[in-house]
């Protein structure tokens, strides 16, 4: 956890130190989005940076406390290892459906970070997934917190990421090792936030991967998975889904943004 503070505050304070930050940036007060829970050793870090930040913007920053999906979440983390002085490319993967078939482009968006000869798939935008890179190496079995995965060859353009279940191996998504700029997504964002026909406009979820498992809140239950244990529990009405999203998650409800998209950024 404090290495993560530090990176941040690295990516942060590099980009505070730059010429061109120092000339026009900012003009206005700052929202500094952190997606991790109120009061964790990250969200404190943050807080007493946005503090001492304040007197050498002299702008106001403003701490949030709230998630995102693919787009915010390896976007920023994208921009983070960039600024850390990593190689990285932006990629549009297309997520395997239950009939075999996949998303358009641009349905999910990862990472491949590039070190020395070696690529790595990261991914910090994708639910239940892998809690640390994967190499990129095709039919290398890889296990990882989250289970057992697998790079491989899909086609000749693309590759496919792959879990292992008791009956072998589920297709996750597919992807082409090509980088893409974060304003590509712009519009199959918008279809995500918007679309009747978006799994993210049918109900409201929001997951948090654990040290041992991961906890996650949908409208109607909240579920906690802890190793092999899984234990679910109702959520009746509108107060109590707050409460448990405050509680368990550290985020305020208040402080969604409806109107965001990524087509303004």
């Amino acid at each position: 956890m404090q290495s993560r503070i530090v990176l941040i505050l690295a990516a942060i304070l590099s980009f505070i130190a730059s010429p061109a930050s120092a000339q026009d940036y900012p003009n206005r007060p700052v929202t500094l989005i952190v997606p991790w829970p109120a009061g964790g050793t990250t969200d404190i870090g943050m807080r007493a940076l946005a503090s001492a930040t304040e007197k050498h913007l002299k702008q106001k920053i403003v701490v949030e406390n709230r998630g995102g999906f693919c787009y915010e979440l390896n976007g920023l983390f994208n921009e983070l290892l960039r600024e850390l002085g990593f190689v990285t490319r932006l990629l549009s993967a297309r997520v395997a459906a239950a009939d075999g078939s996949f998303t358009p482009e641009y349905d999910h968006a990862a990472i491949l970070v590039i070190i020395g000869e070696m690529q790595y798939l990261a991914d910090v935008g994708f639910g239940t997934f892998v809690a640390q890179p994967l190499r990129l190496v095709p039919d290398l079995e890889q296990e990882d917190e989250a289970g057992n995965f697998i790079i491989r060859k899909y086609d000749a353009e693309y590759f496919e990421v792959a879990k292992k279940e008791d009956f072998g191996f589920k297709s996750e998504y597919i992807f082409k090792p090509l980088g893409h700029d974060l304003s590509e997504f712009a519009d199959r964002c918008d279809w995500q936030q918007f679309s009747p026909d978006s799994h993210f406009t049918k109900g409201r979820i929001c997951s948090l991967m654990t040290p041992s498992g991961r906890k996650t809140l949908t409208d109607d239950k909240f579920i906690l998975t802890d190793g092999d244990s899984r234990t679910e529990a109702p959520v009746i009405s509108e107060d109590e889904f707050e409460s448990v999203l405050f509680t368990q998650f550290g985020i305020h409800k208040t402080a969604f943004s409806p109107d965001y998209s990524l087509a303004e950024r």
